[in-house]
């Protein structure tokens, strides 16, 4: 018989946490935020890659529980601002902007850039941990273009401002439903729980 598991989040972000508890709904998965997960003392994110930082945040909560830990790095990456704000995305325009701080700042830097150049990329990189030891590390991404102005008001982050052609409207103008389908975390967090499943003969509650 196969095992049943809980998943625990790996996260203080509101943002994450909230889309998250969208997708664990949506399949089935019970998936709660780690216990105190807000009085421990957070992860420095400093790796040069979205992979270094996720699976040391999964090791890092996962020292502070019994169970499996999932945590991600995510950001959305601009080719022709080589690359940026890439891992840096939560903290661009500095330690306590605001996501329309950090909306305003990659605007004025794509000023003036047309067509191919606003081309941009949504990565998320989601890795699961139990025990301090990784189970495994996943990732996928969502190709969009950035938009002039912010348009819409759900989502977080830089959602106003991507446009992302299978949904002919931006992130922050889409359902929930919609972007859960479509999202690069939506489709990272199958495959973690896909990866999860077959590695460990386990359900879900």
């Amino acid at each position: 018989m196969a095992e049943l598991i809980r998943v625990f989040l790996g996260t203080s972000n509101p943002g994450k946490v909230r889309e998250y508890s969208e997708l664990a709904g949506e399949l089935s998965v019970e998936l709660d935020l780690l216990p105190n997960c807000r009085h421990i003392l957070a992860f420095e994110e400093s790796a040069p890659t979205f992979a270094e930082n996720a699976a040391g945040k999964a090791v890092h909560y996962s020292k502070h529980s019994s169970g499996i830990v999932l945590a991600d790095d995510s950001g959305l990456v601009v080719p022709a601002l080589g690359g940026a704000p890439g891992i840096h995305s939560a903290r661009y325009a500095g330690p306590n902007a605001t996501d329309a701080d950090r909306v305003h700042k990659l605007l004025r830097a794509m000023e003036g850039e047309e067509g191919e150049k606003r081309r941009a990329r949504f990565v998320c990189v989601t890795a699961i941990a139990r025990r301090s030891q990784v189970i495994g590390v996943v990732s996928d991404f969502a190709e969009g273009t950035l938009t002039k102005e912010p348009r819409g008001t759900h989502g977080f982050g830089y959602d106003p401002i991507f446009f992302f052609e299978q949904l002919g409207r931006t992130y922050a103008e889409s359902t929930r439903e919609e972007k859960n389908k479509y999202s690069h975390r939506g489709k990272a967090f199958r495959k973690a729980l896909a990866v999860l499943a077959a590695q460990n003969s386990v359900t879900f509650l």
